[in-house]
């Protein structure tokens, strides 16, 4: 006999869980009004809890994957990089200024 699975959004699995842990709703009954079985229920809360923390990273607490630090730093080291040329470019440019007026005032 073939069961159609049945997929549920994490908005859904979040208020599922809301019910028992918030509303102080029983595991049994939550599980009965959402058609799902009491272990499916707590794989669900293991993972909620296991991954809680990364949602008030995400929430700009202060702390930063480290793929985005290592963006900042590579952003911060081009951006020096860059005035540095500008710097030696305006030199060059002041240089061929100065050259072209003293050839041309002969």
């Amino acid at each position: 006999m073939k069961t159609n699975r049945r997929k549920f959004s994490s908005n859904q699995k979040v208020q599922i869980l809301r019910q028992h842990l918030v509303e102080k709703a029983p595991i049994s009954e939550v599980c009965d009004q959402n058609g799902i079985q009491p272990t499916q229920f707590y794989q669900w809360q293991k993972r909620f809890f296991e991954n809680g923390a990364a949602a008030f990273d995400q929430a700009g607490n202060g702390r930063k994957d480290s793929q985005v630090k290592k963006l900042e730093q590579q952003n911060t080291r081009l951006q020096a990089k860059l005035s540095h040329k500008d710097e030696v470019i305006a030199e060059l440019v002041e240089h061929n200024i100065d050259l072209k007026k003293n050839l041309g005032a002969d």
